[in-house]
């Protein structure tokens, strides 16, 4: 159980980060995570303040037109989330 609460105070650094292609391309902010609920496994980012590099992409919205990115497509974290273009499409 502690370690699942470590990896949510982990995951909280991510949001307000700028999303980025591992070619510099800005994709937007992390506004949020999504996460399956019975494993804690991060699912999603939902992008905030997209770029209109987003609409070159196929990108999946949720039902509320936000924009989600697969978390499996983060390749690095520091200054920028780095993810990777065709680990998105």
């Amino acid at each position: 159980m502690e370690s699942r609460m470590q990896e949510r105070k982990e995951a909280r650094k991510f949001i307000d980060r700028t999303v980025v292609t591992k070619s510099g391309k800005k994709l937007g902010m992390v506004g949020e995570l999504t996460f399956d609920p019975r494993t804690g496994e991060l699912m999603a980012i939902v992008l905030k303040s997209p770029t209109s590099y987003i609409d070159h992409l196929e990108v999946d919205q949720n039902r509320n037109g936000h924009w989600l990115l697969p978390f499996s497509s983060v390749i690095a974290d520091g200054d920028f989330i780095v993810v990777a273009e065709e680990d998105i499409v």
